[in-house]
Order: structure tokens, then sequence, then C-alpha cells
């Protein structure tokens, strides 16, 4: 277990409200505690969205591409400053301003590692400065690459293999608040194959499509606008 499975999430009900914590091993264990993420796109003045290729060691969807960086604020951490110090930690890019454009609740199987991913989370962008190049960190990231959100879209909605379970819906949050418009709002996950517990999130059962594949189930109510945005 690395240190960071030791860490603390804040666990959070199905609008996004705290109700305690867990550690990230545990929150991460099947079948999973619902909790509050965050995932970051840095941009270039063109508009392009930086990726990364999440290194082999991650103990979820390695290899895969995801945004630019990923992670969890501490319980009651502001989940700005819990992004600017993942921005450092992951790509070496230090005092970019963050702006929240949407949530995105989601629940993913890793068939590779068993690890599952139930999460709360809150897309962010930021700009980054002419002239700041990226220094990924190894341990984090395997390679980065930039590419337009239109393009993005179409790669995801192609084939989403080679990509993170979140990314599609992270990327389909940033191109509404960017109005850029995708073929097709969510992940398509029939809702005979999914479960909704108590928590109102819907989770695939066992066996299904979502589960088996990687792919992530959204809830229908995924998108929620940050207030006063």
């Amino acid at each position: 277990m690395t240190a960071r499975e030791s860490h603390l999430v804040e666990l959070v009900d199905a609008d996004g409200v705290a109700l305690g914590s867990a550690t990230v091993a545990d929150a991460h264990t099947t079948p999973g505690q619902l909790h509050r993420a965050f995932s970051v796109f840095l941009r270039d003045p063109s508009g392009r969205v930086l990726l990364q290729q999440r290194a082999p060691a991650k103990t979820r969807f390695p290899l895969r591409w995801a945004n630019t960086c990923c992670g969890h604020p501490l319980p009651d951490e502001p989940l700005t400053v819990a992004a600017a110090r993942r921005l450092v930690e992951e790509v070496g890019v230090a005092d970019v301003p963050l702006t929240e454009v949407g949530v995105y609740a989601y629940y993913a199987e890793d068939p590779a590692t068993g690890r599952v991913e139930y999460e709360y989370d809150h897309v962010l962008v930021g700009d980054l400065p002419i002239g700041v190049r990226p220094t990924p960190d190894p341990d984090e990231v395997a390679d980065l690459r930039w590419v337009s959100v239109p393009a993005l879209l179409a790669e995801l909605e192609s084939d989403s293999r080679p990509y993170a379970p979140w990314l599609l819906g992270v990327t389909q949050r940033l191109a509404s608040s960017s109005g850029l418009a995708s073929s097709s709002s969510r992940l398509a996950v029939p809702s005979s194959r999914l479960a909704v517990p108590s928590s109102g999130l819907a989770v695939p059962s066992s066996g299904s499509a979502a589960s088996s594949s990687g792919l992530a189930a959204s809830v229908d109510a995924g998108f929620v606008e940050p207030d006063g945005r």
C-alpha cells in the first residue's frame, strides 16, 4: 500500500453533502464509498487541453489517458487548494487560478486491479501560463499530450478503451461550459443494467457492461452547475 492509500477522503451523499471520511484504500475497495474528488484540465492559449497517461504503478486504471490531473481533497479542504497541490505533484505546474465548471458523479470498476471509482467529481479548469512547461513526475505520469476538446470528444466517443472511464464525462462538462457541443450527453449504459442504491447514484449491477469493461455509469443528474456560476 502506498502512503497515499492511507490518506483520508471526504464521503458525501448524492447531492455532494459531506457525511464523514474514509481512507483512500477503503473508499476505492469494492463496492466503494461515494466521495469527493476533482478532475483538473489545463488549457493552452489555443484552447487545447493537456492529457496525461497515468503511470503504470497507479492502483486504478494505470496507463489509461486522463485529464491533466486528478485527486481528492482532504475532509474540509478547499477544492482549489487540493487541486493546486496535485498539479504541482503530478505535472510540476504551480500558481494557476482554477475555476469549477461542473460536477460529474460516476461509478467505475477497474477489471485489471479490482479497485473501484465511486466519485462526486468536481471539474476544474485553468490556463497554463505562456512559457511554463509541465514537468511530470514519472511515478504519477507516463506521458503527456495536448488535444483540442472537439478532437478529444470524437476520440472518446469512437473508442473509449484507451481512456480513464471518467474522462468522457468530465470533458463533456468542460465542453458544455465552453459552448462546445458533444454528440452524446453521457456514456450509454442501458438503464436496465443499473441498480440504484439508497444514495441515489446509479451503480452497475454485477456482470453489466459498465462493470466488466471499466466504463463509467453516471447519474442522470450528474451535471450539477456550481453555485453562483
